[in-house]
């Protein structure tokens, strides 16, 4: 016996003097890195994300009566019962603290995993580092068609990206010209000078051009800028039959009160989602948001038909203070794949982390919106989404498209601002 412990301590001596290091099946806690806007212009929807992931976190660290993987046991089985722990790290918006937070998560803290980043552009700086490290990297919510193309082999994406989103926003333009007789022969297009925007306003432009639309207006703007004025006059001389815009919060606030002041309405507006669909934005405007358009998986209109929907709103409410909407509940599902993930593979190794990613089949019947399964292309990317268009109707965003699944009709034109 003090012989074969002996010579297991002089090979477990080795392994670590090599720079092995075993890995702990019954770890006392698995620790995910975390990075989202804790602070800064879009604070606010980086604090709703984070409460996302601490609601996945709650579920699966504790009990609950739920129909979705590690809901009803308390921490991961496959590891013990190890608990999870965010390390939370705030990257303000900003790639270049997005990357050094991220090397800081993993060579520091020790990550076995990265998630976030709300911001494209944050998500793209981040996962080269931990592509470069060898650690999965995986966003519920960033949405930039170009995350998924760079040939990565740790990059994961639950959620649709802008691509699939303005497919849907032409889609809708085809048929509801079918259904109404409706004309949209013309296209204005401004978007934020970020990766997020750039990228959207780049495939917008696309599809207009595909479809026969003329874009008579294509504006990009600093995000954050101080004043969109002469941005709307131009928007306003072109006058074109749909508006595309893409902007996080305080921009797209300040896009309608700007348009107020000039006396312009758009007679269809189509958002790209982000700020648009934040409660504070609604809550800015107030009734100017009436008629305005967005993309979205999910509106809480779904809650009729999704049950998932209303026992998991009462957990996320507990975290955030508000009713989940949309991006945060794409954040909530890409952190329970992410999870899911880490109890399949049965180690807190990186690589065999990715391999569980990589045989994800994660089930429609467990996502709180109407996807198929969860399964990844070679990119990374999930191939098992859908999307669909919301639009703001006496202060709350309603499905209002694809036809046969909506919970309301569309308002068009959109009421005077």
């Amino acid at each position: 016996m003090k012989t074969t412990t002996k010579l297991f301590s002089i090979v477990l001596g080795g392994l670590i003097f090599l720079g092995v290091q075993p890995v702990a099946q019954g770890a006392e806690e698995v620790r995910i890195g975390t990075l989202y806007p804790i602070t800064g212009s879009v604070a606010l929807a980086g604090g709703r994300a984070l409460a996302a992931v601490k609601t996945v976190v709650d579920i699966v660290n504790n009990s609950y009566d739920l129909d979705i993987p590690l809901a009803r046991t308390k921490g991961l089985p496959n590891l013990g019962g190890a608990k999870i722990r965010l390390i939370v790290a705030d990257h303000q918006g900003k790639p270049e603290i997005g990357r050094a937070e991220a090397e800081r998560l993993i060579d520091n803290e020790k990550v076995v995993a990265l998630f976030g980043a709300y911001h494209s552009s944050v998500s793209a700086a981040a996962s080269n580092v931990a592509e470069r490290r060898g650690i999965p990297y995986l966003t519920g919510e960033s949405s930039s068609p170009k995350l998924h193309t760079r040939g990565f082999k740790w990059f994961f994406r639950t959620g649709p990206h802008d691509g699939h989103y303005t497919k849907t926003m032409f889609d809708f333009i085809r048929d509801y010209q079918k259904k109404t007789g409706i004309q949209i022969k013309t296209a204005s297009i401004m978007h934020e000078d970020t990766q997020f925007g750039v990228d959207s306003a780049r495939v917008q432009e696309k599809l207009c051009r595909e479809n026969g639309i003329q874009v008579v207006a294509k504006i990009a703007y600093r995000a954050k800028t101080p004043s969109l004025t002469s941005e709307v006059q131009r928007l306003k001389a072109a006058d074109a039959d749909v508006f595309f815009p893409t902007s996080y919060e305080p921009d797209a606030i300040l896009t309608v009160k700007t348009m107020k002041e000039l006396g312009y309405t758009p007679k269809l507006w189509i958002a790209q989602n982000a700020g648009y669909n934040q409660p504070g934005f609604a809550k800015a405007v107030g009734k100017d948001a009436e008629g305005i358009i967005s993309r979205s998986p999910f509106s809480m209109d779904m809650a009729e038909k999704i049950p998932l929907v209303g026992k998991l709103n009462s957990i996320y409410k507990k975290h955030s203070g508000v009713d989940i909407f949309d991006p945060p509940i794409r954040t909530f599902v890409g952190a329970l794949v992410l999870i899911d993930a880490i109890n399949r593979a049965g180690s807190t190794d990186p690589g065999k982390i990715r391999d569980a990613l990589r045989s994800t089949r994660f089930p429609a019947k467990a996502i709180p919106m109407p996807w198929n399964d969860i399964e990844f292309g070679s990119d990374g990317q999930n191939n098992g989404i859908s999307t669909a268009l919301i639009q703001m109707q006496n202060g709350t965003y309603y499905s209002v498209y694809p036809f046969e699944v909506a919970a309301k009709q569309v308002i068009y034109p959109k009421p005077s601002l």
